[in-house]
């Protein structure tokens, strides 16, 4: 077995880690951190990724330990703008929770990015107390709280804007 089979590693997200990712949405779901309609949303942008790659606007991502899918994550250049990109959905399978998977991706989606001539990465959440861990995920980080837009999804679900400029390289 080589060592890149052994060791975390992200790579492209091809389309036979589909239901891998499916299952670790689902089990955020279950857990109450995605609702059914953000993982339809997220199967969506993957489903777009598969058909069109990179034309799609999004890239996207799996994080791999011992040949098994634990996270993933999906980014894209935010239209109308100068080198600011989206960070759209980054998740990791619970079960894996605390083995560093979440922060292996966001490095190396900052990297990407700065790789891509980006500067600025926004990221958004919901403010419900599912949530807590992500947002403290975010600030340990080094994201800032942008902005917050009450009552954004829904009466007492607030949207929270988190934002990092990225060093250039």
């Amino acid at each position: 077995m080589t060592e890149t089979a052994v060791r975390p590693h992200v790579r492209v997200l091809r389309g036979i880690d589909r239901p891998a990712v499916a299952s670790l949405l689902a089990a955020l779901h279950d857990s109450r951190v995605f609702t059914a309609e953000e993982v339809r949303t997220a199967l969506e942008l993957i489903d777009e990724w598969l058909q069109r790659g990179e034309g799609s606007g999004y890239f996207t991502y799996v994080l791999e330990d011992a040949g098994a899918v634990q996270g993933y994550v999906c980014y894209g250049p935010t239209p109308m703008t100068d080198s600011t990109y989206d960070l759209y959905w980054i998740a990791v399978d619970p079960r894996a929770h605390g083995q560093g998977y979440g922060r292996r991706l966001l490095a190396f989606t900052e990297a990407d990015i700065r790789r891509r001539g980006g500067r600025l990465v926004l990221i958004e959440t919901s403010s419900l107390d599912a949530n807590q861990s992500t947002i403290r995920f975010y600030e340990r980080a080094g994201y800032d709280l942008a902005a917050r837009i009450r009552n954004f999804y829904r009466v007492g679900d607030d949207k929270l804007i988190f934002a990092r400029e990225l060093a250039a390289n």
